[in-house]
């Protein structure tokens, strides 16, 4: 089960940004990884410890957990190159070889 990906998605309430955010997760979710990852969206409001304890500065805040390495993606993940390379989904480009 190595390519489950485990995903935690740190919001603060309900507003555009953080709805932006989730749909834009969920959807690069379903197309890229289909049923290989859990997300877990947690809302910093409700559970201010959890942020404190994962040291989230701002959000929305993208953590990968599984599979290593652990990254972190800052951000409404709009930019949907950018969020596939934080998980590992895309090559880098222009790394060499």
């Amino acid at each position: 089960m190595a390519d489950q990906y485990v995903l935690k998605l740190y919001i603060t309430g309900k507003t555009p940004r953080t709805e932006t955010a989730v749909t834009t997760l969920r959807k690069i979710c379903e197309e890229e990884l289909q049923n290989q990852y859990q997300l877990v969206v947690i809302d910093i409001l409700e559970h201010p410890q959890l942020a404190e304890d994962e040291k989230i500065l701002a959000t929305p805040t993208l953590i990968k957990v599984l599979p290593q390495p652990l990254r972190r993606i800052i951000g409404d993940l709009s930019n949907r190159e950018k969020v596939l390379l934080g998980l590992d989904l895309r090559p880098t480009p222009a790394e060499g070889k």
